[in-house]
């Protein structure tokens, strides 16, 4: 059997769009896909490579806490992260991800509560996992590159009998930089004055993550998983600037099975716990912590269980529906949090409707009852069209967010401001309503995508600075303010994404977003929102035989970002990737050895610091890199 390379992914099969496998061209709710093809010719080795450099919807901020991710003006409070349908927790669980074992990234933009629940109202992020079924599937992956970064992920794919076994590690490191030896201050007459700092634009950190996973198929019917693994991460800023640095611990484990009824439905029940840890390890004297101690931030416990069942009615209906149970835990010395839980259960059901052979459609309704809010319902519908190469969709879906118990319950004290921060028993669920129209046109070598929508979102908690009356009660600060359901935010916006096959080898794809993402309280943009993002890739590949090469050039540029902290937008930019591939295809091994240049024209934010200004990106210039992947199959 000879297989020929599809010029587009439309024949990609998802699941996120609709909890259920289908072919990404017949989903009535728009799905964006990066493959393994994809990461692979970018040379990306982390989740925020792959999400800036091949889509144009995301954009990101980088502080002293990690890293903010943003999706369609929404921050990583309204996103929802998943690893095969199973829910990330955790201030940096995007550096959990081993790009190395992706098989690809399903991308949801918009809400999509009724079938994800809570969080799930700007968009959801899948990422699927490579299933190998080769009888041993090794590979050794290792990229270099300038200011000390390295990373190495190793995998393991072992199949015996009914018996499979999945194992991995990765490390990642990199040694900290300065965009600008000084900093900038300005005192009360407004002078400007710049003084030496050691102040880093990025800290340096190195982290370890290890993944364990087994299938057993007790019979053609039934299958039974289990799973586990463990995180770590220190990074290393300087004594002269920092009193301590950030340290962060997670580990998940899982089991679960699922069980074929018949050819018309199955079963699929699962239990997950995913627990991450957060401290300041003190690298000075501080208070009462000496050199080494280390103060937890916080801890959160996250364990899920869920039953899902999905049965083919009949020629026309699918209908899914499950039950889960979710129960949270946060403890806090920073915060003076103790052992706070909070519980939520729900009822899902879905319904996919071919109402003809042109005309599809999905209605589906998720009931949840929480501990704390109680009764919440969340309705969607879509429905698509199709004709010839030519489909539109039309999506309405409704998405909330509980509070987080750090919302809830957390008090805090910045200590060189003197402002007070206290938690508000009496928050609401934040809740959003989503309309979006998609119109898209493929042929067998290029494909074009627009995507019009419209996100708003009532009860958004934000802080409210108290009066003197009100604050009097706490103490003798400077400022006490409140976390309150105060912000009403109206996000609309335009994606089009254009792929084509040129021929001879050639593939071009581009993607843009204008985005009005307002808070209509203040009217000002959102926090870190972007107007306008856009990403270009052209790619010429050919093989010789045993040996292919590819060459790949990667765009990406955006307007400027608002901070709501600083009432300041940083400045936009444009950055190109050349990337170059080269294949060597044995009888059991495949070497693919990258050589690249990041960053081609050395664009650089090389601003004094200033913490009011934030910077716009913290790219160090341009950086060489080389890669090697070793691949063994049997």
């Amino acid at each position: 059997i000879r297989m020929t390379e599809s010029h587009n992914n439309l024949n990609q099969v998802v699941v996120t769009g609709t909890g259920t496998h289908r072919r990404m061209v017949d989903s009535p709710i728009p799905v964006n896909v990066l493959t393994a093809k994809d990461i692979k010719e970018a040379n990306v080795t982390n989740l925020e490579e792959a999400l800036t450099k091949l889509t144009s919807n995301f954009s990101f901020s980088t502080s002293g806490m990690g890293t903010e991710m943003v999706l369609n003006g929404l921050n990583s409070d309204y996103i929802l992260l998943l690893v095969n349908g199973r829910e990330l927790i955790g201030d940096d669980a995007l550096m959990r991800i081993n790009m190395a074992n992706v098989k690809r990234i399903e991308i949801l933009n918009g809400s999509a509560s009724a079938l994800y629940g809570s969080d799930a109202i700007g968009g959801v992020i899948n990422i699927i996992t490579d299933d190998s079924k080769n009888k041993i599937d090794a590979s050794s992956t290792t990229k270099v590159s300038d200011h000390g970064r390295f990373s190495e992920a190793v995998n393991l794919d072992l199949n015996v009998g009914k018996l499979s076994s999945y194992t991995s590690y990765q490390r990642q490191q990199s040694d900290g930089w300065k965009l600008h030896p000084m900093t900038e201050t300005v005192n009360k007459k407004g002078e400007v004055k710049l003084d030496p700092t050691d102040k880093q634009a990025f800290t340096g950190y190195h982290s370890n993550t290890v993944n364990q996973s087994f299938s057993y198929s007790l019979n053609h019917k039934t299958t039974l998983y289990a799973q586990g693994s463990y995180y770590n991460f220190l990074n290393d800023r300087p004594v002269t600037e920092y009193k301590y640095n950030m340290y962060h611990e997670n580990y998940t484990y899982g089991f679960g099975m699922k069980y074929i009824v018949n050819k018309k439905a199955y079963i699929d029940a699962d239990f997950y716990s995913d627990n991450y840890k957060s401290a300041y390890d003190y690298i000075q004297e501080s208070g009462d912590f000496k050199i080494g101690d280390k103060e937890t931030r916080k801890k959160q416990y996250f364990y899920r269980g869920n039953v899902k069942s999905i049965i083919k009615v009949n020629s026309k209906n699918k209908l899914s529906a499950g039950l889960e149970y979710l129960d949270e835990k946060l403890e806090s010395e920073s915060d003076n949090i103790s052992n706070k839980t909070l519980y939520t259960m729900a009822l899902y059901a879905q319904d996919e409707w071919t109402i003809a052979e042109s005309l599809q459609a999905v209605v589906g309704l998720r009931y949840i009852y929480n501990e704390t809010f109680e009764d919440h319902f969340t309705p969607t519908a879509s429905i698509m069209y199709r004709e010839g190469g030519f489909r539109g969709r039309l999506s309405f879906a409704t998405g909330f967010r509980t509070p987080t118990l750090s919302e809830i319950y957390a008090t805090d004290l910045a200590k060189t401001t003197n402002r007070y921060t206290i938690g508000n028993l009496e928050l609401k669920p934040e809740e959003s309503k989503n309309f979006s129209l998609n119109l898209e046109y493929t042929h067998s070598r290029f494909s074009v995508s627009a995507t019009a929508f419209v996100n708003n979102v009532t009860d958004m908690i934000n802080y409210r600075t108290l009066s003197d009356e009100e604050a009097a009660q706490y103490g003798d600060y400077d400022e006490v303010r409140q976390r309150d359901n105060i912000d009403k935010v109206r996000i609309k916006g335009v994606n089009v994404n254009a792929n084509a096959y040129l021929g001879l080898g050639f593939n071009l794809g581009a993607g843009y977003t204008l985005l009005d993402a307002r808070n209509l309280i203040t009217d000002k943009p959102i926090d870190k929102s972007v107007k306008y993002a856009g990403n270009v890739n052209a790619q010429w590949s050919k093989n010789w035989g045993l040996y292919g090469l590819n060459i790949n050039m990667v765009g990406r540029g955006q307007g400027k970002r608002y901070s709501e902290t600083y009432d300041y937008d940083s400045s936009g930019f444009m950055l190109w990737d050349l990337n170059t591939g080269h294949t060597f295809n044995l009888k059991y091994f495949i070497l693919n050895a990258g050589l690249g240049v990041e960053n081609l024209f050395d664009w650089v934010d090389d601003r004094p610091w200033n913490t009011k200004k934030p910077y716009s990106t913290i790219t160090p210039g341009r950086a060489f890199y080389a890669s090697l992947t070793i691949r063994f199959r049997k």
